[in-house]
């Protein structure tokens, strides 16, 4: 896909289309990662907090659950 900039108050501007924003799952409010390898730009949603707060509980119950066993193997 070939996209051409647009001018945006002082800056410069590239318009994403809704089907590769619903693609990658961004929203207005989303942010976004911009990289550079000096050549090329890669633009990449940030990762959500909401996907570590499932991490974070899945790790709770699994130390509540397996505690004693994990104790053990400590020892």
């Amino acid at each position: 896909m070939i996209k051409n900039l647009v001018k945006h108050g002082n800056s410069w501007a590239v318009v994403i289309d809704r089907p590769i924003l619903d693609l990658l799952k961004i929203v207005p409010e989303s942010q976004v990662e911009l990289t550079t390898d000096g050549k090329s730009i890669r633009i990449a949603p940030v990762s959500s907090d909401d996907s570590k707060s499932k991490v974070r509980a899945a790790r709770s119950k699994v130390n509540s659950k397996h505690s004693k066993a994990f104790k053990k193997l400590a020892e």
